[in-house]
């Protein structure tokens, strides 16, 4: 630890953090993570005391008896997977670890800092799916097991084997998130993970600590990050700002220190003018301060640039210029090796020992290790340097790393890189920990040495896919343009393409893969081009430009010579996939079932499967169900026979299967699929699919009134919306996910319509399903946010002509909406002809939601019409309806409209039995609904005198308004009466819907009749 003062001018964030950490250690008594705040976001610009603060906060952890693990980031290194939580775990005791069952280092091997061992063989494709010798499990013959096209010649030795499936990065993060819930459980009240310079973290630690936000340990764990705002990813800035408003996450963003505690704490003694022109300069900033201090000290006044500028880096480096030039290149190895910086390496690196240039191309420094270990002393005796852990040596502070790090002579720069990647060699260190070196260090093609970044990047596929497509970059840089490594090349790139897309990196991935098929001949028979057209076909769909990857598909499709039949299997599976975004599926029907059965013949399971699954949510999509009912039982028929083996890199059919029988109204078996995905692609499947398996889920979750969870998977599902670019797959999330808030929060809560607004502007033109689905949610957001003609616009917007862009398979749904707003703004003749449609269209569906769907539009129109009692009753029997599939959702919303339109005496049943499946599924919208309608009390007595302030937060006009809604008048009836226009009424309307939460005329006619409006509040009457 740093030494023992307090922070200057940190008292108010000391308090808070000590309350945090009292709140901690008191839950961890208890025996439970409890409430209050599980992450510490320390924020500020470089050398405001962020480092400083996070590092007395762990004192005070460990005061307290937390166990603490403290992991830095460093500049340097930013692509060593996990490093950041390697180092936090690098003190803890191996036996201790074993204890708590920790996962063994293979399951989470870059974690740990060790190598996996090799995958076990495959077992024989033949002895299971009868497909020839030879072929993979879950492939066409000559495929790779992911699809790709087996090559002609071997991949180049070490290159990133594509069949290689491990339990990959999101078994890595459940498996850290149980060893720190165990650890905060065996070792003490809880634990303090503290996350120094997050900013500079790798980006497979990065999506560690998104999941710990997301999923958070059950056990008192407090995750304390220290960061620079501006050069935070902005996911995880989004991630940690989410935290904020709802409690999980405190903020202290560290601002310029006082004049008084810098100048009587940093410089006690300073002449008060010269202190204040030093405060001045440095804009209260303790580092720039000292920085300042200490360079003026020695005739040196320039002014720290911004943020750590030239000007601040010619300050520090001053602190070198006393120095000996062994001295001066020892600090250098100090920065160049960063957390490895020990004894033995510095003296690899230094050359220290040695009588002449080294064998690694190192200049003697003229001494030995004894001169070594002098030099050491010397900079620490300036504090340029400290002791760390196991014997290791830093610079003070990563400004000053980065300063003297770019100082050095790049020609010994890479020297010393090579030696470190040499030292680290012989010490036995694995190919992920040498690749940093290797690659700072490799400037031309050196076979041997570009063998351990292939290595590496194969080692890192699964667990950390940005890195491995980093080092296939590293590579493909020193790669030789001559033909002789011609094919090469182009196996690495469709490589680095295929680790892009794993990791979100969509367009990229697209460009890649693109230029690889560009660059292979057209009667290419290895199959390297088809597999990248098939992948950046993916890409395309994925990036919303469904016609650039059908007229890709096609034009591969029909060349000659013709593609190789297990490439033309894939290349029509992804043909298929398309639809029905933005082409009908009965124009690539003919296409899939083409190659369903060119898999039968091939004796690819896994490829029939997916093939199956298209054609079950095509037809689902179309409204032909019995067909799809069909489709969908042959495709779940194949899964269920297959194992997850099989299934690697086939997570979609999963998907698709999952949504298919959510729209066929069968939750529980499109739950099981959902969760099926959801295990193999967290083992390594690609982000994209993982996107639509969460919503899938969370889907299923809405409508069965679990808005709990669902909120979580369609939070979960954004995050990686947004980290992938892709403003398709970004629009249907944000539907989904204003689905699942509508029905969350209470009446007038406007989140969800910001968030299905966001959903329709990152749509923009498109005319897709998605984009359809978009426009529909913002008209379900816009009708109970009270803005029936907003409403009305987005659904007409969605349908197009003739309605016929709504999702068939959904549209008296959508149709709902529609009859709706038009019932409340009194425009009735369009809302009799959608609400006749939407009987009719539910009769030929058959589907219990979509029946109650229909017969909650008729009565709307029976409530308008001044029948609330037959409309209750035709509630009631929606109510049936939704039950019948198990959609609580719907029941319960149906059993609430009714309630309130009931006048026989069933209303309070209804609305009992509505409110508590509403308030147990976490239905905020329907509980505050509820809540603003109670039933009537059985009369006893005279009935109680109206009270003089009905409908509160209605403006005197509003509750004229609302009284003669009461009365059964239409918007032209209530214009004519109060001499307004049409439009005025209408707006007042949409005020009045906003302000008391309910959505329609006939909810607004007995929520009146039920409160009862004052005397002088009724309207007058003409005549």
């Amino acid at each position: 630890m740093e030494r023992r003062t307090p922070p200057v001018g940190r008292a108010a964030e000391l308090d808070r953090l000590d309350a945090v950490v009292e709140g901690l250690a008191g839950r961890g008594a208890r025996g439970g993570p409890g409430g209050g705040p599980g992450v510490v976001d320390l924020t500020g610009a470089a050398g405001i005391g962020k480092s400083r603060l996070l590092a007395e906060l762990c004192v005070r952890a460990a005061a307290r008896g937390l166990t603490v693990l403290r992991g830095r980031a460093t500049e340097y290194e930013r692509h060593v997977p996990f490093g950041l939580f390697t180092d936090a775990l690098a003190d803890l005791d191996p036996d201790l670890l074993h204890a708590l069952g920790a996962p063994e280092p293979a399951a989470a091997p870059v974690l740990y800092g060790v190598e996996p061992p090799p995958p076990p063989p495959p077992e024989p494709a033949a002895a299971r799916t009868g497909a020839p010798p030879g072929t993979a499990p879950g492939t066409a013959p000559g495929t790779a097991p992911t699809g790709v096209p087996a090559a002609a010649e071997p991949l180049p030795p070490g290159a990133p084997d594509p069949s290689r499936r491990s339990e990959g990065r999101f078994a890595v993060h459940r498996a850290a998130a149980r060893l720190f819930t165990a650890l905060a459980r065996r070792t003490g009240p809880g634990l303090l993970i503290a996350l120094d310079d997050l900013h500079w973290a790798d980006p497979a630690s990065l999506e560690l600590l998104d999941h710990l936000l997301r999923h958070p340990p059950h056990a008192p764990v407090l995750l304390a990050v220290a960061r620079r705002e501006r050069q935070t990813a902005a996911p995880l800035g989004a991630a940690l700002t989410r935290g904020i408003d709802t409690g999980a996450v405190l903020r202290l963003d560290l601002g310029p220190l006082a004049e008084r505690a810098c100048v009587e704490h940093l410089a006690p003694g300073l002449p008060p003018a010269r202190a204040a022109r030093l405060y001045a300069a440095s804009g209260g900033n303790p580092l720039y301060f000292l920085a300042l201090l200490q360079g003026q000290g020695r005739g040196r006044g320039a002014a720290p640039g911004p943020a750590g500028g030239p000007g601040l880096a010619a300050l520090l480096l001053d602190e070198l210029t006393p120095l000996t030039g062994a001295q001066r290149r020892t600090a250098q190895a100090v920065a160049l090796l960063g957390d490895h910086a020990t004894p033995a390496l510095l003296a690899a690196v230094t050359g220290a020992g040695r009588d002449g240039p080294g064998a690694d191309g190192l200049d003697s420094d003229g001494h030995d290790s004894d001169g070594l270990d002098a030099d050491l002393r010397a900079l620490a005796a300036r504090d340029l340097v400290r002791p760390g852990p196991g014997g290791s040596w830093a610079l003070r502070h990563p400004v000053l790393r980065t300063a003297v790090h770019e100082d050095t002579d790049p020609q010994r720069r890479i020297r010393m890189h090579r030696a470190a990647a040499r030292a680290l060699a012989r010490a036995g260190a694995g190919a992920t920990v040498r690749a940093h070196h290797v690659e700072r260090s490799l400037t031309s093609w050196e076979p041997e040495r570009v063998a351990v970044l292939l290595e590496a990047a194969d080692k890192a596929a699964a667990t950390a896919p940005a890195s491995c497509a980093h080092w296939l970059g590293a590579v493909l840089r020193v790669l030789p343009h001559d033909p002789a490594h011609g094919r090469r090349r182009l196996e690495l790139m469709l490589a680095r393409a295929r680790a892009l897309s794993v990791c979100g990196e969509l367009r990229e991935s697209r460009d890649l893969s693109y230029a690889v098929a560009d660059a292979v001949a057209p009667d290419d028979a290895t199959g390297l081009r088809a597999a990248a057209v098939t992948l950046c076909a993916s890409m395309e769909r994925h990036l919303g430009d469904y016609d650039a990857a059908l007229s890709l598909l096609r034009r591969e499709l029909a060349r000659r010579p013709a593609p190789r039949p297990c490439d033309a299997l894939a290349l029509g599976l992804e043909l298929g996939a398309s639809a029905p975004h933005s082409t009908p599926f009965p124009r690539v029907r003919a296409d899939v079932l083409a190659a369903f059965e060119l898999a039968e013949r091939l004796g690819d399971g896994p490829a029939a499967a997916e093939a199956l699954a298209l054609c079950a949510l095509g037809e689902t999509y179309e409204g032909n169900l019995d067909a799809a009912r069909e489709f969908s039982a042959r495709a779940g028929a194949r899964l269920e026979t297959l194992t997850d083996r099989d299934l690697a890199g086939r997570c979609e059919a999963l998907a698709r299967l999952g949504w298919a029988e959510f729209h066929l109204e069968r939750f529980e078996a499109a739950e099981r699929y959902a969760d099926r995905g959801l295990a193999a692609a967290r083992r390594g499947g690609e982000l994209y699919i993982l996107t639509h398996l969460l919503l899938c889920k969370a889907a299923v979750r809405m409508n069965t009134c679990r808005l709990d969870s669902a909120r979580e998977l369609a939070d979960e599902a954004e995050g990686i919306a947004r980290a992938t670019g892709s403003g398709e797959l970004l629009t249907v999330v944000l539907a989904n996910r204003a689905q699942v808030l509508l029905a969350a929060l209470p009446p007038g809560d406007r989140t969800a319509l910001a968030v299905a607004e966001e959903a329709v502007a990152v749509a923009g033109g498109r005319r897709s399903w998605w984009a359809s689905l978009a426009w529909c949610v913002l008209g379900y957001a816009a009708l109970y946010g009270g803005d029936a003609d907003r409403a009305r616009a987005a659904m007409l917007h969605a349908g197009r002509d003739d309605l016929a862009g709504l999702q068939p398979s959904m549209r008296p749904l959508f149709l709902e909406a529609l009859v709706a707003s038009a019932v409340a703004t009194g425009d009735l003749d369009p809302a009799r002809e959608w609400a006749r449609r939407a009987r009719e269209e539910a009769g030929r569906l058959g589907l219990p939601t979509q029946r109650a769907s229909a017969l909650r539009s008729a009565a709307h129109l029976l409530a308008a019409d001044g029948d609330p009692g037959a409309a209750a009753r035709l509630c009631a029997r929606a109510a049936e309806e939704a039950a019948l599939c198990g959609a609580t959702l719907w029941e319960a919303q149906s059993l609430l409209l009714g309630a309130a339109l009931a006048t026989d005496g069933t209303g309070p049943r209804m609305w009992h039995r509505g409110r508590r499946l509403a308030r147990a599924g976490g239905a905020g919208l329907l509980t505050g609904l509820a809540d603003l309608l109670p039933p009537a009390p059985p009369p006893a007595g005279p009935p109680p005198a109206p009270p003089r302030s009905a409908l509160p937060g209605l403006t005197p006009r509003e509750r004229q308004i609302a009284a003669l809604v009461a009365e059964g008048l239409t918007t032209p009836a209530i214009a004519g009466r109060l001499y307004l226009s049409p439009r005025t009424v209408d707006t007042h309307l949409s005020h009045i819907y906003r302000k008391t939460g309910v959505t329609t005329r006939a909810a607004l006619a007995a929520l009146t009749a039920r409160v009862g409006p004052a005397r002088e509040d009724r309207a007058p009457r003409s005549g």
